[in-house]
């Protein structure tokens, strides 16, 4: 096994920093860091990363009431180790409902490949004719909006963008030639976030994941990165990265609450 590039504290700290803000998506960033999302990808807001010198329910009040600026109905909280306050507790006591729980992982990018089932296939995301593929399985899987014909070259265009400076990759894993998986890498300081991972349901258990984790680190090797950092599904994906080589640093918990 290859040594780990980047100390425990290293990797808790990239996970705490990193979180996605869509597009077209409205963000703050006092207290704690709170995106509304677009319609097409379920609305609603998602909070995180809290680092403030007020109370936890003060963070949270002040969380809400942007919530309620926006018109959204729920707001959803990812806990992470680096929060300072927890809002953990206060979360609970104020009834939220827990979600959604996932493992940080990392492991070196230099070990040795992933095995991957004979059949199954994995490329690198470049024309809209992939794109299309690439939303056909995310769509059902995160339960979002298809993309329209704006959308779909704006994807593109975005997906070139990264392409061309080195910023990371999209990738496509086919059984039978039918693209049934995707995931995405971003290349952070070292780090590859392997994000987005998407497998039909109707494909799981074949190798389709395992195809699309071994491409994206076998990219993320060639644009420089020494660490790959993700955030895999209890009850999916970490059974997998465990198998991959991947060492567990730590959980992040969603929890829901109504405004």
């Amino acid at each position: 096994m290859s040594e780990m590039a980047h100390t425990r504290d290293e990797i808790l700290r990239a996970a705490a920093d990193w979180a996605w803000t869509p597009r077209d998506a409205e963000r703050e960033q006092s207290h704690l860091r709170l995106v509304h999302y677009p319609e097409r990808l379920g609305g609603g807001v998602r909070g995180s990363q809290v680092a403030s010198s007020l109370a936890a329910a003060d963070v949270l009040d002040h969380a809400l009431r942007q919530t309620r600026t926006w018109g959204a109905a729920t707001l959803t909280f990812w806990t992470n180790p680096a929060d300072s306050p927890d809002l953990e507790d206060e979360l609970r006591r104020r009834g939220a409902e827990h979600v959604d729980t996932v493992t940080i992982f990392a492991r070196a990018v230099a070990e040795p490949p992933i095995a991957v089932p004979d059949g199954i296939t994995a490329e690198i995301v470049r024309t809209v004719p992939q794109v299309r593929e690439m939303d056909a399985v995310n769509v059902p899987v995160w339960e979002q909006q298809p993309l329209d014909a704006d959308g779909l070259r704006i994807e593109h265009e975005e997906i070139e963008s990264a392409l061309a400076v080195g910023e990371g990759v999209r990738v496509l894993a086919r059984i039978d030639g039918r693209a049934v998986s995707t995931g995405g890498c971003t290349i952070v300081d070292g780090f590859t976030r392997l994000w987005g991972a998407a497998t039909l349901a109707s494909a799981r258990g074949r190798g389709a994941y395992r195809a699309v984790l071994a491409e994206r680190l076998r990219a993320s090797a060639e644009l420089g990165a020494r660490t790959a950092l993700v955030k895999g599904r209890v009850s999916t994906s970490a059974p997998i990265l465990r198998r991959a080589g991947f060492t567990q640093y730590g959980e992040e918990r969603a929890y829901r609450i109504s405004v």
